[in-house]
Protein backbone atom coordinates (compact mmCIF):
# COMPACT_ATOMS: atom_id res chain seq x y z
CA UNK A 1 0.00 0.00 0.00
CA UNK A 2 1.33 3.75 -0.89
CA UNK A 3 1.48 7.15 0.43
CA UNK A 4 0.93 10.13 0.06
CA UNK A 5 3.03 12.83 0.11
CA UNK A 6 1.37 16.41 0.05
CA UNK A 7 4.40 19.36 -1.05
CA UNK A 8 3.22 22.66 0.42
CA UNK A 9 5.52 24.92 -2.16
CA UNK A 10 5.94 28.32 -0.82
CA UNK A 11 9.65 28.97 -1.11
CA UNK A 12 10.30 27.74 -5.04
CA UNK A 13 7.68 27.16 -7.65
CA UNK A 14 6.10 24.26 -9.45
CA UNK A 15 9.01 24.36 -12.21
CA UNK A 16 11.83 23.76 -9.72
CA UNK A 17 10.25 21.69 -7.45
CA UNK A 18 9.58 18.93 -9.78
CA UNK A 19 12.38 18.15 -11.21
CA UNK A 20 13.92 17.42 -8.02
CA UNK A 21 11.31 15.06 -7.25
CA UNK A 22 11.17 13.09 -10.14
CA UNK A 23 14.93 13.20 -10.35
CA UNK A 24 14.54 11.28 -6.86
CA UNK A 25 11.52 8.90 -7.76
CA UNK A 26 13.65 8.06 -10.92
CA UNK A 27 16.23 7.21 -8.88
CA UNK A 28 14.24 4.71 -7.11
CA UNK A 29 13.54 2.90 -10.07
CA UNK A 30 9.96 4.45 -10.45
CA UNK A 31 8.42 4.96 -13.98
CA UNK A 32 6.04 8.15 -13.06
CA UNK A 33 2.76 9.84 -14.39
CA UNK A 34 2.64 13.64 -13.74
CA UNK A 35 -1.14 14.45 -13.84
CA UNK A 36 -2.21 17.84 -14.68
CA UNK A 37 -5.82 19.35 -15.15
CA UNK A 38 -4.94 21.75 -17.94
CA UNK A 39 -3.21 20.72 -21.43
CA UNK A 40 -1.77 24.01 -21.81
CA UNK A 41 0.21 24.13 -18.36
CA UNK A 42 0.97 20.28 -19.57
CA UNK A 43 2.64 21.58 -22.67
CA UNK A 44 4.33 24.20 -20.53
CA UNK A 45 5.70 21.94 -17.98
CA UNK A 46 7.13 19.24 -21.27
CA UNK A 47 8.75 22.16 -22.43
CA UNK A 48 10.25 23.38 -19.16
CA UNK A 49 11.80 19.95 -18.59
CA UNK A 50 12.81 19.83 -21.59
CA UNK A 51 15.16 23.01 -21.32
CA UNK A 52 16.37 21.45 -17.58
CA UNK A 53 20.49 20.88 -16.44
CA UNK A 54 21.78 19.02 -19.08
CA UNK A 55 23.35 16.87 -16.51
CA UNK A 56 20.28 16.15 -14.53
CA UNK A 57 18.34 15.26 -18.08
CA UNK A 58 14.57 13.55 -17.29
CA UNK A 59 12.97 11.64 -20.58
CA UNK A 60 9.41 11.95 -20.65
CA UNK A 61 6.45 12.11 -22.79
CA UNK A 62 3.46 14.54 -23.62
CA UNK A 63 0.34 12.43 -23.39
CA UNK A 64 -1.09 11.72 -26.27
CA UNK A 65 1.90 10.45 -28.57
CA UNK A 66 3.00 6.78 -29.96
CA UNK A 67 4.90 5.88 -27.08
CA UNK A 68 3.56 7.04 -24.01
CA UNK A 69 3.28 3.42 -22.81
CA UNK A 70 7.13 3.25 -23.03
CA UNK A 71 7.54 6.88 -21.15
CA UNK A 72 9.35 6.60 -17.90
CA UNK A 73 7.82 9.66 -17.34
CA UNK A 74 4.47 10.78 -18.28
CA UNK A 75 2.72 14.23 -18.61
CA UNK A 76 -0.96 13.73 -18.49
CA UNK A 77 -4.14 15.44 -17.56
CA UNK A 78 -6.38 11.90 -17.62
CA UNK A 79 -6.41 9.26 -15.08
CA UNK A 80 -5.44 6.96 -17.49
CA UNK A 81 -1.50 5.72 -16.96
CA UNK A 82 -0.75 4.08 -20.00
CA UNK A 83 3.03 3.91 -18.70
CA UNK A 84 1.97 1.82 -15.60
CA UNK A 85 3.42 4.38 -13.36
CA UNK A 86 4.69 3.41 -9.83
CA UNK A 87 4.23 6.96 -8.58
CA UNK A 88 1.96 9.23 -9.31
CA UNK A 89 2.62 13.21 -9.12
CA UNK A 90 -0.22 15.78 -9.60
CA UNK A 91 -0.14 19.33 -10.02
CA UNK A 92 -2.76 22.07 -9.96
CA UNK A 93 -5.31 20.35 -8.07
CA UNK A 94 -5.61 17.22 -10.23
CA UNK A 95 -8.03 14.62 -9.06
CA UNK A 96 -6.76 11.79 -7.16
CA UNK A 97 -8.39 8.53 -5.61
CA UNK A 98 -8.04 6.35 -2.77
CA UNK A 99 -7.77 3.44 -4.98
CA UNK A 100 -4.67 5.27 -6.80
CA UNK A 101 -2.70 6.03 -3.75
CA UNK A 102 -3.45 2.02 -2.63
CA UNK A 103 -2.20 0.94 -5.79
CA UNK A 104 0.97 2.85 -6.18
CA UNK A 105 4.51 2.90 -4.49
CA UNK A 106 3.67 6.73 -4.47
CA UNK A 107 1.54 9.73 -4.67
CA UNK A 108 2.66 12.96 -4.77
CA UNK A 109 0.64 16.20 -4.34
CA UNK A 110 2.36 19.29 -5.42
CA UNK A 111 0.66 22.05 -4.31
CA UNK A 112 1.02 26.40 -4.98
CA UNK A 113 1.38 27.87 -0.95
CA UNK A 114 0.70 31.74 -2.32
CA UNK A 115 -2.43 30.40 -3.63
CA UNK A 116 -5.63 30.04 -1.73
CA UNK A 117 -7.62 27.91 -3.43
CA UNK A 118 -5.06 25.52 -4.14
CA UNK A 119 -4.12 25.22 -0.32
CA UNK A 120 -8.21 24.44 0.14
CA UNK A 121 -8.26 21.94 -2.37
CA UNK A 122 -5.11 20.08 -1.02
CA UNK A 123 -7.22 20.50 2.62
CA UNK A 124 -9.36 18.50 0.77
CA UNK A 125 -7.88 15.94 -0.64
CA UNK A 126 -5.81 15.22 3.02
CA UNK A 127 -9.39 14.60 4.37
CA UNK A 128 -10.53 12.56 1.51
CA UNK A 129 -7.55 10.42 1.57
CA UNK A 130 -6.71 10.09 5.17
CA UNK A 131 -10.80 9.20 5.86
CA UNK A 132 -10.42 6.56 3.30
CA UNK A 133 -7.59 5.38 5.37
CA UNK A 134 -4.48 5.99 2.99
CA UNK A 135 -1.34 7.02 4.38
CA UNK A 136 -0.18 10.83 3.97
CA UNK A 137 2.77 13.05 5.05
CA UNK A 138 3.00 17.02 4.70
CA UNK A 139 5.85 18.27 3.69
CA UNK A 140 6.69 22.10 4.01
CA UNK A 141 9.75 24.06 2.86
CA UNK A 142 8.88 27.13 4.84
CA UNK A 143 12.46 27.14 6.38
CA UNK A 144 13.84 26.65 3.49
CA UNK A 145 14.69 22.84 3.25
CA UNK A 146 11.71 20.50 3.06
CA UNK A 147 10.92 19.17 6.31
CA UNK A 148 7.87 16.60 7.33
CA UNK A 149 5.06 18.52 9.25
CA UNK A 150 1.96 16.09 9.86
CA UNK A 151 1.57 12.58 9.19
CA UNK A 152 -1.61 10.94 8.79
Amino acid sequence: MGAAYFYHLTRRPLQETLPVLLQKARGAGWRIAVRGQDVGRMTWLDETLWQGRADSFLAHGLSGGAHDALQPILLTTSQASPNQPDCLMTVDGAPITPEEVQALQRVCILFDGTDESAVQQARLQWKSLTGAGCSAQYWSEESGRWEMKAEA
